[in-house]
C-alpha cells in the first residue's frame, strides 16, 4: 500500500505536468516540438533509473552499524523532502499557470525553443523520479523489502488518470485527492521519521531505555502473528504506510507525535 501511495501520487504530479505542457503546445499550435517534449520525459525517466542503480549500488556497500545508520539518515531525509514536496503542492495553487509561463518563456526564442520545452520536460519529471527512488528507499528499510507489482500498479493508475484528464477531458476532483493524500504523506513521512530514529538505536548512536509498549508477543500456538504484532495483519500495513512499531522506545513516539503536529501545521498554513 506505501508503494502504491508514493509512486501513484508522484506518477500523478509528473503527468499533471506533461499534461500542462502539450496543452499548451497544442493551444500555441507548436506540435512540431512535442518530440522534444517527449524526449525529455524520456531522459528523464533513464535518468531516474540510473539514480535508483546507483543508490542501491552505494547503500549495498554499507554493512553492520554503518548500514543502519545510512538506512536512518535517509530516512530523515527522505521525510524532509517529502515534507517539502507536500507543503510546496499545497501553496501553488496555480502550477498551471506557473509552468505555462515558463513554457512561454522557453518557446520565446525559436533558435533555443525545442532544448528549452526539453529541459522544463526533463527538470520536471526528473525530480519526481529523484523522490520516488529516495522515498521508495525508505519504504524498503521500514518494510525489509518493495513489492514492484504496487509500485508498476501506482504508477500506471497515475498515467491513466492523467491521460483521462488532458486526453479524454474528463474532470476528477484533484484538489479533494490531493488533500487527502497529502495527510496519508504526511502520516508516511512521520513513520520514516520514527523509523530513523529506530536505526540510531540499532546503530548504537541513541539509547532505547525501555519500549513505551510492547504487543510483539510470541508466535500463536498455531504458527501465526497477533493482529497487530509488526509482521500481523494490521501491523504490517501500519507499519509499512505510518511507521507502526510494536514496541517503540521513548524517541520514537516523540519524533512521530512531532513530525505529525508540525508538518501537519505547515500544510494547513499552506493550504489557506
Amino acid at each position: 500500500m506505501a508503494e502504491f501511495i508514493v509512486t501513484f501520487r508522484e506518477t500523478l504530479e509528473a503527468a499533471l505536468i506533461v499534461g500542462i505542457l502539450y496543452t499548451y503546445l497544442v493551444k500555441s499550435e507548436r506540435m512540431e516540438l512535442a518530440p522534444r517534449l517527449w524526449n525529455g520525459v524520456a531522459a528523464a525517466v533513464v535518468g531516474s533509473l540510473i539514480v535508483a542503480l546507483l543508490f542501491q549500488v552505494l547503500a549495498g556497500g554499507f554493512s553492520g552499524r554503518w548500514e543502519k545508520i545510512f538506512e536512518g539518515v535517509v530516512m530523515i531525509l527522505a521525510a524532509g523532502v517529502l515534507s517539502t514536496m507536500i507543503i510546496w503542492m499545497a501553496r501553488n495553487k496555480n502550477i498551471s499557470a506557473d509552468l505555462e509561463g515558463k513554457a512561454q518563456s522557453a518557446l520565446a526564442s525559436d533558435s533555443r525553443a525545442g532544448f528549452g520545452l526539453f529541459l522544463l520536460a526533463f527538470v520536471a519529471v526528473f525530480r519526481e523520479g529523484v523522490e520516488t527512488v529516495l522515498f521508495l528507499y525508505g519504504v524498503m528499510s521500514n518494510q525489509g523489502g518493495l513489492s514492484f507489482a504496487a509500485s508498476l500498479a501506482g504508477g500506471l493508475t497515475a498515467m491513466a488518470i492523467g491521460y483521462a484528464i488532458f486526453v479524454q477531458g474528463k474532470r476528477l476532483p484533484l484538489k479533494t485527492f490531493f488533500n487527502v493524500s497529502s495527510v496519508l504523506l504526511i502520516l508516511f513521512a512521520a513513520g520514516l521519521v520514527a523509523h530513523g530514529i529506530h536505526e540510531f538505536h540499532e546503530a548504537g548512536l541513541l539509547p532505547y531505555g525501555q519500549p513505551i509498549w510492547d504487543v510483539n508477543p510470541a508466535l500463536r500456538p498455531d504458527g501465526t502473528y497477533p493482529m497487530f504484532h509488526d509482521k500481523g495483519t494490521l501491523g504490517a500495513l501500519a507499519k509499512g504506510l505510518f511507521g507502526w512499531n510494536g514496541d517503540p522506545s521513548l524517541p520514537e513516539v516523540l519524533a512521530w507525535l512531532l513530525s505529525v503536529t508540525g508538518i501537519g501545521l505547515l500544510w494547513r498554513r499552506a493550504s489557506l
